[in-house]
C-alpha cells in the first residue's frame, strides 16, 4: 500500500455522483501528464516530426490513444486491490528469483530512466544557458536537480498536483496557439499533408526513432507504471475500502474506478492534443528546413518552432513554456521514480518497513538521490537527446511486457464484479497486438535498428 494513510472500512467513502464532484477528484493523470508532456512531446515527437516529416502522424494518435486501455486496467487494480504496479507486477507467473521476471526487465527499464531524467535536466539547463544568464550548462544541472530535491523534500501529493498540472497547462496552451498560428506564415498545414500521415506508412530511415518516440509518447510504460501510485496518493484505493466482495464494496469500488477512467480518459485528450501540437510543429517547421534536434543545439533548434509563428516574441514564448514543461516533468518524474524506489526495496527484500513513515523517508531520501544521479549522468555524457532517447528506447521494449501485465490483471486477479465488458477487453487485446507487434518489426527489421541506436549512442554513424 503506498499512500501515507492505511486502507481500512474507516477510510471508506462513497464516489462523487455529481460532474462537479467527480472533477475535484481528478488529478493522477494530469500529473502523469505532466511527466508526458516534457520529454516525449518536446524532444521525442519534435524529433520525429522534424526527421519523418508528416507520415508518422498515424503513429503518434496510436500511441496515445492505444495505451490508455492498459492504463485503466493498471490502474483499477490498484484501486479495488490497494496495490502498487510493481506488487501488482510481482504476481505474474513465470521464473522468479526473489522476485517475478518481469520485475527484472523493469529494473533494467528503471536504470534508463534515470539517463531520460538526466537529459531533462541538461534541457532545462539549456533554456538558462540560451537565456544567458551567467553559469554553466553543468552548474545549471547541478542547480536544478538541488531544487526539485529540495521541494520534493518539503512536499507531498497537492504541491506535486498543483506545480505539475499548472506548468503543463501553460506551455500546452502555448503550444496549441503556437500550432494554430502557423497556419497563418508560410509553414502552413495542408490537408494532403495531413492525410498523407494517416496512412500507416513506417519509412525505414525513422524506425528506430519511431520505435523510440512510441514508447514514450502518450502514456509510456513508466507513466503506466506511475499512474497507479498517484492513484494511491490521491486516496481512490482507500475510499474503496478493504476488499470484502460485499455489495457495498462493489458499488464504492465501480465508483471511484469510473472516476479513474474519467482522470485518465481526460488526461488522454490533452496529452494528445499537445502531442499532435508538437509533432506538427517540427513536421511543418524543422523538417521542411532540414533541421535536426540534436543534443547541444536542442533549444535553440526546437524554439525556432515559436519563432516562426510568434515571430520576434517567440523565443522568449518558448524558453519560459519550455522551461515550466521540461521543470514540470524533472519533478513528476523524480516524485514518481522515489515511490518506485521505495517499493523497489521492499519487493527486492533489501528493506522491510516497520511504519508508513519509514516508507516516506525513504522516498524522501530518494528524492533527493535521483536528481544528484541525473546530474551526474548529465556531467559525464553532455547530450540530452540521447539521455532522453535511452530511456524511450527502454520505454519502448517494457510496453508489451506492461501489456501483459494488464491482460493478466483483468483475467485472472480482478474482482469479477470490476471485470470490463467485451467491447474493452477486445480493445484491450488489441492494444496488446499492436504494441508486440511494433516491438516485433523493430528486431526482425533487415536493418537492425537495434544496433543503429547503440551506434548513436557511442557516437558513431547509423
Amino acid at each position: 500500500m503506498n499512500s501515507d494513510e492505511p486502507k481500512t472500512s474507516a477510510t471508506a467513502r462513497p464516489p462523487p455522483t455529481s460532474f462537479r464532484d467527480t472533477l475535484r477528484h481528478l488529478g493522477p493523470g494530469l500529473i502523469v501528464t505532466a511527466c508526458i508532456v516534457g520529454s516525449g512531446e518536446l524532444i521525442a515527437t519534435t524529433k520525429l516530426g522534424a526527421q519523418a516529416g508528416f507520415v508518422l502522424l498515424w503513429l503518434i494518435l496510436l500511441g496515445c490513444v492505444v495505451k490508455v486501455f492498459i492504463q485503466v486496467e493498471l490502474g483499477r487494480y490498484s484501486i479495488s486491490e490497494g496495490r502498487s504496479t510493481l506488487e501488482a507486477m510481482n504476481q505474474l507467473p513465470g521464473p522468479r528469483w526473489i522476485v517475478s521476471w518481469i520485475l527484472w526487465l523493469w529494473l533494467f527499464m528503471y536504470v534508463a530512466v534515470v539517463f531520460q531524467v538526466a537529459g531533462i535536466a541538461g534541457g532545462i539547463a539549456q533554456v538558462f544557458t540560451t537565456l544567458d544568464l551567467g553559469w554553466s550548462e553543468p552548474t545549471w544541472v547541478v542547480v536544478v536537480s538541488i531544487s526539485c530535491a529540495a521541494l520534493l523534500l518539503f512536499g507531498r501529493y497537492r504541491l506535486v498536483e498543483r506545480l505539475s498540472i499548472s506548468m503543463v497547462a501553460l506551455f500546452t496552451l502555448c503550444t496549441i496557439g503556437a500550432a494554430l498560428q502557423l497556419q497563418g506564415t508560410e509553414f502552413r498545414i495542408t490537408s494532403a499533408e495531413i492525410w498523407s500521415g494517416l496512412d500507416f506508412s513506417l519509412p525505414r530511415d525513422s524506425v528506430a526513432i519511431a520505435f523510440a518516440a512510441f514508447g514514450i509518447t502518450g502514456v509510456g510504460a513508466t507513466e503506466l507504471i506511475y499512474y497507479p501510485y498517484w492513484c494511491l496518493e490521491k486516496g481512490y484505493a482507500r475510499f474503496v475500502g478493504e476488499r470484502d466482495d460485499t455489495p457495498e464494496w462493489t458499488v464504492r469500488a465501480k465508483g471511484w474506478v469510473h472516476v479513474m477512467k474519467i482522470d485518465a480518459w481526460v488526461s488522454m485528450v490533452v496529452y494528445t492534443v499537445a502531442t499532435v501540437a508538437f509533432y506538427l510543429l517540427g513536421a511543418a517547421i524543422l523538417h521542411r528546413q532540414g533541421k535536426e534536434v540534436e543534443g547541444s543545439d536542442l533549444i535553440p533548434t526546437l524554439s525556432t518552432m515559436y519563432s516562426e509563428t510568434f515571430g520576434a516574441n517567440g523565443l522568449w514564448i518558448f524558453l519560459i513554456g519550455a522551461f515550466f514543461v521540461l521543470y514540470s516533468t524533472f519533478f513528476v518524474g523524480t516524485a514518481s521514480n522515489a515511490r518506485l524506489f521505495a517499493d523497489g526495496l521492499t519487493l527486492f527484500k533489501l528493506v522491510r518497513y516497520r511504519t508508513t513513515s519509514q516508507r516516506v523517508v525513504v522516498v524522501k531520501i530518494a528524492s533527493a538521490l535521483i536528481p544528484a544521479a541525473a546530474a551526474t549522468l548529465f556531467l559525464f555524457i553532455g547530450d540530452p537527446v540521447l539521455l532522453v532517447l535511452t530511456g524511450a528506447f527502454a520505454q519502448a521494449l517494457m510496453l508489451p511486457f506492461l501489456a501483459f501485465t494488464a491482460l493478466y490483471l483483468v483475467l485472472f486477479r480482478t474482482s469479477p464484479a470490476l471485470r470490463p465488458g467485451k467491447i474493452w477487453l477486445t480493445c484491450l487485446v488489441v492494444a496488446f497486438i499492436s504494441i508486440s507487434a511494433l516491438t516485433l518489426y523493430q528486431f526482425v527489421n533487415e536493418n537492425s535498428k537495434v544496433r543503429e541506436f547503440l551506434r548513436l549512442f557511442v557516437g558513431g554513424s547509423p
